[in-house]
């Protein structure tokens, strides 16, 4: 750009000789001038002339050749002069321009926003845990206490509610976007919640907790479409682990303020009261955040989806990201109705595949029954307090979540979630010896604490965070809202059938055998990682889809 800005400069000179091409350097075209103007110097020939006239003629040319030498070396001077503001402007010019293309504006921008969605999944963990204590004081003021069966049925409501707000997301997300499926999502939060610390009956509480459910089925598959979209690709992992960190800190919450209840049987209904409150807020703060510019562009608005890159991303990223879009969605097709049909087409059903599979292994890899076997393990070593023996899971847990805001960008998507799952097969491969082998009681009980301790904090670094981020990497613009609504329906089947029938099968084969049950599933589930998922790390979501797409129209870039 210098070379051609100087080179155009001089060609604007009447009496410039231009010798060079655009590729020419500012020396070399001062050479050419040079040589130019020392031709123009030599004398000419003459005729024979007198010696009076050739005198008189000899001092006019030298005084034309004085004044013609001072013209000349006034504009020599001009020139340079000119040409040396254009090499300084074509510097200056490549400056910035090459700081406008390392303009990096990191995680900052996007940060807020990727925090105020995890709200909604600090609601879901809030839910998870809710019930834990109070339920003996909700079934004794409602008249179903010692029945096993309708305790249950009140958590499998939830599950439920869970199970079909995730099969409607997909729609909602298609068609009104993430920022107002979140808006809408907040009304069976907010409703449920309400209805809840209400009730005075079964069926009230059973409404209540299914509204809930509803609600955290469809914010578990917005969160991770919304934060993955928003994301710069350099910090996409870093964000989305705060989703997984928002469930934590749910689930600490709930069962800090659920300790009171244990003295205060009526406790349930103000903390039922409490998980309302979070729903308000949310509604009202997504009126304020950006829409994801993915879903702008593919709903053919554009010109919004540019700003909200420049707010995220700089204005550097715009021209790049924009064309990318652009090309994936006239691959893909522009309009917003997507059916499940297009799923068992490739390469959707191969990415429908791999998100059912790995939530499938995930809930049967036994995390629920682990966290809820955890307070008899704790108790064994003298943590009596069911409250207690739960909060120090939920700090593991969180410790686990914090841990992975750096191994996910640091060890990418793919090892991070291999290793978490080896480390969970090893950890209950510890329990399983801490119960089966003829060792010390004191012994057994803390191998078998330190076992769930390790088993909790490896999923949470991992085998949390990773399956709900890579699973709408891997998704394509069009089918990414069907897809993580049938990954995470299938992780509330999973969900319900492990909690249904963990008790049972440890009561008829033992707990050793059911933990080591689990270390096999988090075993395949590793396996499963090395030989079916793709590592995403650093790149784009349209990268990802043109390398899954072998028919995408402008090929691999």
């Amino acid at each position: 750009m210098l070379e051609t800005t100087t080179t155009s400069a001089l060609h604007q000179h009447q009496n410039f000789p231009l010798l060079s091409t655009a590729k020419s350097t500012p020396a070399l075209v001062i050479h050419n001038y040079n040589l130019s103007i020392s031709k123009k110097r030599k004398n000419p020939c003459f005729h024979s002339l007198s010696c009076s006239d050739y005198k008189k003629r000899l001092q006019v040319s030298a005084t034309r050749k004085q004044q013609q030498e001072q013209q000349e070396q006034q504009e020599e001077q001009k020139l340079l002069s000119g040409l040396s503001d254009q090499i300084w402007n074509g510097k200056k010019s490549l400056q910035e321009n090459g700081s406008d293309e390392a303009t990096d504006l990191g995680w900052l921008p996007a940060f807020p926003y990727a925090l105020f969605a995890s709200m909604f999944n600090f609601l879901f963990g809030y839910h998870i845990g809710v019930m834990n204590g109070p339920i003996v004081s909700v079934a004794k003021e409602l008249g179903f206490e010692g029945n096993s069966f309708l305790e249950g049925l009140v958590v499998s409501t939830f599950i439920g509610g869970a199970f079909v707000g995730s099969i409607s997301s997909g729609f909602l997300v298609d068609k009104l976007g993430c920022r107002r499926a979140f808006q809408v999502d907040t009304i069976p939060l907010v409703l449920g919640a309400i209805i809840s610390a209400q009730a005075h009956s079964l069926d009230e509480i059973l409404w209540g907790r299914f509204l809930v459910g509803l609600g955290v089925g469809v914010n578990t598959v917005l969160v991770p479409i919304y934060i993955s979209e928003i994301a710069p690709t350099t910090y996409r992992g870093f964000l989305g682990t705060l989703s997984q960190i928002g469930t934590c800190l749910g689930v600490i919450a709930s069962l800090f303020l659920g300790i009171h209840s244990e003295s205060d049987p009526h406790w349930w209904r103000t903390i039922l009261y409490i998980a309302s409150i979070p729903g308000f807020i949310l509604a009202i703060g997504m009126q304020f955040a950006v829409e994801s510019p993915r879903w702008l562009c593919k709903a053919g608005r554009s010109d919004e989806a540019i700003e909200v890159i420049k707010k995220l991303w700089g204005p550097s990223e715009v021209n790049r990201a924009i064309e990318n879009i652009q090309s994936v969605i006239r691959s893909d097709g522009a309009d917003l109705d997507t059916s499940w049909l297009e799923l068992l087409e490739e390469p959707h059903s191969r990415v429908a595949f791999i998100g059912g599979a790995l939530f499938l292994l995930q809930q049967f890899a036994g995390v629920n029954g682990v966290l809820f076997f955890s307070s008899l393990t704790f108790a064994d070593v003298g943590i009596t307090s069911s409250a207690l023996a739960s909060l120090c899971v939920g700090f593991t847990n969180l410790a686990g979540a914090l841990s992975a805001t750096y191994l996910m960008e640091k060890q990418g998507r793919k090892s991070l979630l291999i290793g978490s799952y080896l480390g969970m097969t090893a950890s209950m491969l510890l329990v399983v010896s801490a119960i089966s082998l003829p060792v010390e009681k004191d012994i057994g009980n803390t191998l078998s604490v330190l076992g769930t301790t390790m088993y909790i904090f490896f999923f949470a670094s991992g085998a949390g965070p990773v399956t709900g981020l890579i699973i709408p990497e891997l998704s394509s613009t069009r089918t990414r809202g069907k897809i993580m609504s049938f990954s995470l329906a299938v992780h509330w089947v999973c969900n319900f059938l492990v909690g249904q029938f963990f008790l049972e099968l440890a009561e008829k084969f033992g707990v050793a055998s059911v933990y080591a049950g689990f270390g096999g599933f988090s075993l395949m589930a590793a396996t499963f990682g090395y030989y079916f998922t793709v590592e995403t790390k650093g790149r784009s979501l349209e990268e990802i889809e043109m390398s899954l797409n072998p028919n995408f129209l402008g090929g691999n870039k």
